[in-house]
């Protein structure tokens, strides 16, 4: 197959289930009525007769309203009312505030369950009546709904109150409100909400009322198959750079209380306004098009080059603290281009971003380095062609208004949870599910070629030092085993398990060549680590000094059964039954001789032109598809390239890209100047859809081609 149209998978899957809600900024309008009988002295709900709508929609037509939130508004999601037969009785979508009116039908029964989905997240919230009347979706009644299903996932709640419907009843709802609201009394009493009533008290995106205990937290809630995984963190700085946190299942008997807080602690957490203010700004700048954005842009249809000084338009200079670019550095670079596309917010000076488009901005947690206290911000963005993916960024509150800044850090990397679906096209028996971290650290070239960094040593939260260093042909650093020996990959794996459970042994013993760390975790261990961990770098350069930079994630790796809940994107029938075919013999492609009529570029299709993969419903679609593999049959150096996909597409093309100029695995007519194919004896056998959640999490789905371990 000389120009082949692999099936590749570096994962394309988000879950529904994975239920991780981040908590900031609010929305949405009042109402009445609920499902519970909040504490002396709590808002909203009828204090003689829980369950009675607060204010009762007239008889024949009962509209449920109210307001999905994270803290910041659920917006634009997709809203369906079940009912006790699991009939979808209303659906609709959330306003830009996070509003929804549902009208229910006469026969309606209760009790009704209320699910809410975007991409990879779910909220849900319960009724004990279809009476109508005010109905929140929160992170907070989503871990109710959580606590009465029988295996822990609210997803399931639905069918299992068709059954049984007195799973869900005022005396149920009641219980599980006040046990919440008991685990959460010290950030209540600190924020002085203590008595709030989540299903139906007043929710408004101004960062006052429950707004604010939704805006200074994070809540996890991870089915399992037999119960759910909940984490609640807060958003208050701490002296030790450890969140102030607790983790507990559904399963058990009490839940802890949180620790103590305080409200100086809080009071720095920003409000909805300044997060939406802050993206709206970076939207303005990027309308402009490039020739107004810098001085060096000759055409609105061509990249630029230059530095923060070449930054001219006013909406884009005022975004950096001191409305100066120039302020800026991060991960070795300054705000600017240079000839080879590299710098800080290059974005600025290139034309395809003008348009980029940012929404669902949430605080995240405080960033306290070097006596500066500064906030990291996760969000979304959205480019004209329709790609998008979820980020991360560090701002300052600078006088009221939030202010980029970076990292100030002088190297490249990023610690993210992945979870992977792992498929062996021609060895089914060992499909498997792994979890773990992956820790990306550049692979910096200089200009001979060679790496910058000796090595990295990496301190893992649980206290585990592992060595990464440079491998010719790969833009990461490799891991190190524990006797120094290399792997291949960056991701650290905790545990695995076969998708088939009749297949003995452990994917740890068969694969050689990725980390696994030894022995491996436990679904206890994992549960016990936090979303909010802590890890440490260490760099070596080959010339310099060591420097130690450090990061934290937004949630833990998930465990192996919280990962068979997840689903995954999957090679579409046609395309797999072409890879198959294709390496039968050898268990990778290779490619021949090239061509400039028939270049050898990996044409990610079936037949035709046809889906190279699909997207069950709940998974994340991808939004980059790669490769790795070797410079001739059995060559030594490794490659990988990869490219980013939109999230509606389901093919890919994929042309070679060299990491330095002795990278001898792509051809170009005039060397070292494109355009660029693979050359000629160059293959490769595994290939990877990703996907990356609102958490940072990182879904992976890899396909490998091979046919012998």
């Amino acid at each position: 197959m000389r120009a082949p149209r692999p099936a590749a998978s570096r994962l394309a899957s988000a879950a529904a289930l994975l239920l991780t809600l981040a908590a900031c900024g609010g929305g949405g309008g009042g109402g009445g009525g609920l499902a519970f009988l909040p504490p002396t002295g709590g808002t909203g709900g009828d204090p003689t007769t829980p369950g009675t709508p607060t204010t009762p929609e007239p008889s024949g037509g009962a509209v449920l309203r109210g307001v999905a939130a994270t803290g910041a508004a659920f917006a634009d999601a997709r809203l369906e009312v079940l009912d006790q037969r699991g009939q979808t009785v209303c659906s609709t979508v959330t306003d830009a505030a996070g509003s929804y009116d549902c009208e229910l039908p006469v026969d309606t029964a209760a009790p009704l369950v209320v699910r809410v989905l975007r991409d990879e997240q779910a909220l849900y919230s319960i009724s004990a009546s279809a009476e109508g009347g005010t109905l929140n979706i929160t992170p907070l009644t989503t871990i109710v709904a959580a606590q009465l299903a029988p295996d822990g996932n609210p997803a399931s709640l639905a069918q299992a109150i068709q059954s049984n419907p007195d799973l869900v009843n005022d005396d149920a709802i009641r219980s599980e409100v006040q046990a919440l609201l008991a685990t959460l009394e010290p950030l209540l009493q600190a924020l002085g909400q203590a008595g709030i009533d989540p299903f139906g008290g007043p929710l408004v995106a101004d960062g006052t009322g429950q707004d604010r205990v939704l805006d200074a937290i994070t809540v996890s809630v991870r089915p399992d198959g037999t119960a759910a995984n909940i984490e609640i963190t807060v958003k208050a700085p701490s002296a030790d750079g450890q969140p102030v946190s607790l983790s507990y299942r559904t399963s058990d008997e009490a839940a802890p209380v949180l620790p103590a807080v305080t409200a100086d602690q809080l009071s720095a957490i920003p409000t909805p306004a300044q997060v939406a203010g802050f993206f709206q700004r970076l939207d303005a700048c990027f309308a402009l098009p490039v020739t107004q954005r810098v001085d060096t842009a000759t055409s609105d249809d061509a990249d630029a080059t230059g530095t923060a000084a070449n930054v001219t338009a006013p909406a884009c200079r005022t975004l950096f603290v001191d409305d100066d670019p120039a302020t800026y550095a991060a991960n070795g670079g300054t705000v600017g281009r240079n000839a080879q596309g590299r710098g800080a917010w290059s974005s600025l000076f290139r034309f395809g971003p003008t348009g980029l488009r940012h929404d669902r901005g949430n605080f995240e947690f405080f960033r306290v380095q070097g006596g500066q206290t500064d906030l990291v911000l996760s969000y979304r963005w959205t480019d004209r062609l329709g790609n998008t993916d979820n980020e991360t960024l560090v701002v300052r509150n600078q006088d009221g208004a939030l202010k980029l800044t970076g990292n100030s850090y002088g190297y490249g990397a990023t610690v993210r949870p992945v979870s992977e679906d792992r498929e062996y096209l021609n060895m089914p028996a060992y499909n498997a599910f792994t979890t773990g971290y992956n820790i990306s650290i550049d692979n910096r070239i200089n200009g001979s070629g060679q790496p910058v960094l000796s090595h990295v040593l990496v301190t893992a939260p649980w206290g585990q030092v592992i060595k990464f260093s440079p491998e010719s042909g790969l833009s990461y650093l490799v891991a190190h085993r524990a006797d120094d020996s290399r792997t291949v990959t960056s991701i650290v794996r905790l545990a695995t398990g076969y998708a088939d459970p009749a297949t003995a042994g452990n994917l740890a013993d068969e694969e050689p060549n990725i980390f696994f760390v030894d022995p491996q975790y436990g679904e206890a261990q994992i549960r016990a680590l936090k979303d909010q961990g802590v890890w440490k770098m260490e760099f070596f350069p080959v010339a310099g000094s060591p420097v130690v930079q450090s990061y934290r994630t937004l949630a833990r790796a998930q465990t192996i059964n919280e990962v068979r809940q997840l689903k995954f994107a999957q090679l579409a029938p046609a395309q797999r039954a072409e890879l198959l075919a294709a390496t039968a013999v050898t268990g990778r492609i290779t490619f021949g001789a090239p061509s400039d009529s028939d270049p050898n570029n990996i044409d990610f299709s079936s037949e035709g032109g046809g889906d190279a993969w699909t997207v069950p419903a709940g998974a994340l679609a991808p939004t980059s598809f790669s490769v790795t593999g070797r410079v001739g049959a059995q060559g030594s150096q490794r490659f990988n390239d990869g490219t980013l996909v939109r999230n509606t597409a389901r093919t890919a093309m994929l042309y070679c890209s060299p990491q330095s100029a002795a990278d001898v695995h792509c051809y170009s007519a005039v060397p070292g100047v494109g355009p660029f194919q693979y050359a000629q004896g160059v293959s490769f056998n595994s290939m990877e859809l990703w996907a990356r959640s609102a958490r940072q999490v990182e879904m992976k789905k890899q396909i490998a081609l091979y046919k012998s371990f």
